[in-house]
């Protein structure tokens, strides 16, 4: 049975890393989910690739016609931001295991929107001191960097990913990322047990 599994975790955890490098195994044959959001692509991202970066009117439009599965609005230092999961075409269960990144919010409202049945996560987790670390170097090479930003998502995380939420939402898969490799390894091991 082809899945959709959805990598998750605290921000700079490593989320795209692993993504990018997942998504070059061509054995594992995942196809990306792409989602939606409304905020500012940073330098080196593009359109279609890490998201579809659309306006606030543009995603009202995907809640009219029924094909939000899910949203979230980020009240940031530069105003609402909000990401989404649109039931777009994208997915074909029917020929294809997918590859998402998402919040525990997202991941949930994906699995009751597909089925728990096929809907897989995968927790990311690194010591807060190297998140801190990353998310830091990230914003440094920024052309604009959003230093306010980067604080509001690392406190913010705490309570999103919470010890409780993990649990409450039966997420078992949990991976260390300090060491890449090694993490992706072991996330390819439970993809290809899931086959």
């Amino acid at each position: 049975m082809n899945k959709i599994y959805v990598i998750t975790g605290k921000s700079s955890c490593g989320k795209d890393t692993v993504f990018r490098e997942l998504l070059k195994d061509e054995s594992l044959k995942l196809r990306k989910l792409v989602g939606y959001t409304t905020r500012p692509m940073r330098d080196g991202e593009t359109e279609g690739e890490e998201y579809h970066f659309v306006s606030t009117r543009e995603l009202e439009d995907f809640r009219l016609k029924d094909k939000l599965i899910e949203c979230r609005n980020y009240d940031t230092v530069h105003g609402i931001w909000s990401y989404a999961t649109v039931d777009d075409g994208q997915v074909k269960l029917q020929k294809k295991s997918y590859l998402y990144i998402g919040t525990l919010e997202s991941f949930e409202a994906i699995r009751k929107y597909y089925g728990k049945e096929v809907v897989v996560p995968f927790y990311l987790q690194v010591d807060d001191g190297l998140r801190l670390q990353r998310a830091l170097n990230r914003e440094r090479n920024q052309e604009n960097p959003k230093y306010q930003e980067m604080c509001r998502r690392f406190l913010a995380d705490e309570e999103d990913f919470s010890e409780e939420k993990l649990e409450e939402l039966g997420i078992t898969n949990r991976f260390d990322n300090t060491n890449l490799t090694e993490c992706i390894e072991q996330i390819k091991e439970v993809i290809k047990q899931e086959k």
